[in-house]
Protein backbone atom coordinates (compact mmCIF):
# COMPACT_ATOMS: atom_id res chain seq x y z
CA UNK A 1 0.00 0.00 0.00
CA UNK A 2 1.09 3.42 -0.80
CA UNK A 3 2.78 5.43 1.93
CA UNK A 4 0.83 8.83 0.99
CA UNK A 5 -2.67 6.61 1.53
CA UNK A 6 -1.36 5.45 4.98
CA UNK A 7 -0.42 8.48 5.85
CA UNK A 8 -3.58 9.73 4.86
CA UNK A 9 -5.57 7.38 6.74
CA UNK A 10 -3.12 7.37 9.98
CA UNK A 11 -4.23 11.39 10.29
CA UNK A 12 -7.67 10.65 9.11
CA UNK A 13 -8.17 8.32 12.35
CA UNK A 14 -5.91 10.75 14.70
CA UNK A 15 -8.18 13.53 14.11
CA UNK A 16 -10.67 10.88 15.07
CA UNK A 17 -12.68 10.54 11.28
CA UNK A 18 -13.78 7.52 10.09
CA UNK A 19 -13.53 7.76 6.33
CA UNK A 20 -14.19 5.38 3.80
CA UNK A 21 -11.68 5.38 1.11
CA UNK A 22 -12.22 4.50 -2.03
CA UNK A 23 -9.68 2.74 -4.79
CA UNK A 24 -10.80 4.76 -8.25
CA UNK A 25 -9.91 1.44 -11.24
CA UNK A 26 -10.51 4.07 -14.17
CA UNK A 27 -9.00 6.99 -15.03
CA UNK A 28 -9.86 10.50 -13.45
CA UNK A 29 -7.26 12.79 -14.81
CA UNK A 30 -9.91 15.26 -14.44
CA UNK A 31 -12.53 16.85 -12.05
CA UNK A 32 -15.01 15.92 -14.26
CA UNK A 33 -14.37 11.97 -14.71
CA UNK A 34 -13.82 11.93 -11.13
CA UNK A 35 -17.19 12.86 -10.49
CA UNK A 36 -18.70 11.07 -13.33
CA UNK A 37 -16.71 8.00 -11.26
CA UNK A 38 -18.34 8.51 -7.51
CA UNK A 39 -21.68 9.94 -8.87
CA UNK A 40 -21.21 13.67 -7.68
CA UNK A 41 -21.52 16.86 -9.11
CA UNK A 42 -18.10 18.11 -10.95
CA UNK A 43 -18.06 21.15 -7.94
CA UNK A 44 -18.35 18.44 -5.11
CA UNK A 45 -15.13 17.38 -6.43
CA UNK A 46 -12.04 19.43 -3.69
CA UNK A 47 -9.42 20.29 -6.16
CA UNK A 48 -6.20 20.60 -4.02
CA UNK A 49 -4.37 22.82 -5.62
CA UNK A 50 -1.04 23.74 -3.99
CA UNK A 51 0.83 27.24 -4.93
CA UNK A 52 4.30 28.75 -4.07
CA UNK A 53 4.35 31.77 -2.28
CA UNK A 54 7.10 33.66 -3.77
CA UNK A 55 8.06 35.28 -0.80
CA UNK A 56 8.31 32.47 1.96
CA UNK A 57 9.13 29.28 -0.96
CA UNK A 58 6.04 27.89 1.02
CA UNK A 59 2.83 25.47 -0.46
CA UNK A 60 -0.30 26.90 -0.08
CA UNK A 61 -3.07 24.53 -0.51
CA UNK A 62 -5.84 26.02 -2.22
CA UNK A 63 -8.88 23.51 -1.92
CA UNK A 64 -11.20 24.68 -5.10
CA UNK A 65 -14.33 23.13 -6.26
CA UNK A 66 -13.80 20.86 -8.91
CA UNK A 67 -15.74 22.97 -11.85
CA UNK A 68 -13.44 26.34 -10.93
CA UNK A 69 -10.28 27.55 -11.57
CA UNK A 70 -8.14 29.48 -8.62
CA UNK A 71 -7.88 33.31 -9.48
CA UNK A 72 -4.10 34.01 -9.04
CA UNK A 73 -4.50 37.76 -7.98
CA UNK A 74 -7.39 36.90 -5.73
CA UNK A 75 -5.60 33.82 -4.24
CA UNK A 76 -2.21 36.27 -3.50
CA UNK A 77 -4.52 38.48 -1.97
CA UNK A 78 -5.84 36.22 0.91
CA UNK A 79 -2.48 33.91 1.22
CA UNK A 80 -1.05 38.32 1.34
CA UNK A 81 2.02 37.69 -0.78
CA UNK A 82 2.58 36.77 -4.49
CA UNK A 83 2.12 33.02 -5.28
CA UNK A 84 3.93 31.06 -8.13
CA UNK A 85 3.48 27.88 -9.49
CA UNK A 86 4.40 25.02 -7.77
CA UNK A 87 6.74 22.73 -9.65
CA UNK A 88 5.61 18.54 -8.92
CA UNK A 89 9.24 18.93 -6.93
CA UNK A 90 8.33 21.37 -4.76
CA UNK A 91 4.83 20.01 -3.87
CA UNK A 92 6.08 16.64 -3.50
CA UNK A 93 8.81 17.77 -1.01
CA UNK A 94 6.32 20.17 0.96
CA UNK A 95 3.20 17.97 1.04
CA UNK A 96 4.60 14.52 0.84
CA UNK A 97 2.14 14.12 -2.57
CA UNK A 98 2.48 13.48 -6.05
CA UNK A 99 0.63 15.82 -8.13
CA UNK A 100 -3.13 14.45 -9.05
CA UNK A 101 -2.96 13.00 -5.35
CA UNK A 102 -2.27 16.01 -3.19
CA UNK A 103 -5.10 15.48 -0.21
CA UNK A 104 -6.01 17.65 2.11
CA UNK A 105 -4.98 15.74 5.30
CA UNK A 106 -1.73 14.13 6.07
CA UNK A 107 0.71 16.53 4.68
CA UNK A 108 4.31 16.13 6.01
CA UNK A 109 4.79 19.88 6.80
CA UNK A 110 2.10 22.27 8.10
CA UNK A 111 0.26 24.09 5.03
CA UNK A 112 -1.54 27.28 5.06
CA UNK A 113 -5.28 26.53 3.44
CA UNK A 114 -8.05 28.35 1.59
CA UNK A 115 -11.64 26.10 0.94
CA UNK A 116 -13.39 27.54 -2.02
CA UNK A 117 -16.96 28.90 -0.45
CA UNK A 118 -18.33 27.32 -3.38
CA UNK A 119 -17.82 23.62 -1.30
CA UNK A 120 -19.73 24.58 1.30
CA UNK A 121 -23.08 24.43 -0.74
CA UNK A 122 -23.22 20.48 -0.98
CA UNK A 123 -24.02 18.12 2.05
CA UNK A 124 -20.62 16.09 0.90
CA UNK A 125 -17.64 16.86 -0.72
CA UNK A 126 -14.39 14.41 -2.40
CA UNK A 127 -10.94 14.32 -2.17
CA UNK A 128 -7.80 12.87 -3.58
CA UNK A 129 -6.68 10.33 -0.47
CA UNK A 130 -3.00 10.94 -0.81
CA UNK A 131 -2.84 9.32 -4.34
CA UNK A 132 -4.27 9.78 -8.28
CA UNK A 133 -6.53 6.41 -7.48
CA UNK A 134 -8.18 6.56 -4.32
CA UNK A 135 -10.52 9.28 -3.11
CA UNK A 136 -12.79 9.64 0.05
CA UNK A 137 -16.22 11.68 0.76
CA UNK A 138 -16.89 14.28 3.57
CA UNK A 139 -18.86 17.02 4.79
CA UNK A 140 -16.95 20.34 3.83
CA UNK A 141 -17.74 21.60 6.93
CA UNK A 142 -15.69 18.74 8.22
CA UNK A 143 -12.94 19.36 6.06
CA UNK A 144 -12.81 22.97 6.50
CA UNK A 145 -12.29 22.44 10.53
CA UNK A 146 -9.68 19.68 10.18
CA UNK A 147 -8.22 21.28 7.27
CA UNK A 148 -7.92 25.01 9.70
CA UNK A 149 -8.75 26.33 6.08
CA UNK A 150 -10.24 29.81 5.65
CA UNK A 151 -13.34 29.91 3.42
CA UNK A 152 -13.08 32.48 0.86
CA UNK A 153 -13.89 33.16 -2.52
CA UNK A 154 -10.72 32.83 -4.99
CA UNK A 155 -11.99 31.40 -8.54
CA UNK A 156 -12.17 32.95 -11.75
Amino acid sequence: MSKSLNRVKAHLSTLGLSVEILEITTPTNTAAQAAEVVGCAVDQIAKSVIFRGETSGKAVLFLTAGGSRVDVAAASELAQEPLGKADAAMIRQQTGFAIGGVSPFGHLNPIEAFMDKKLLRFATIWAAAGTPHHMFEMSPQTMRHHTGALAAEFTE
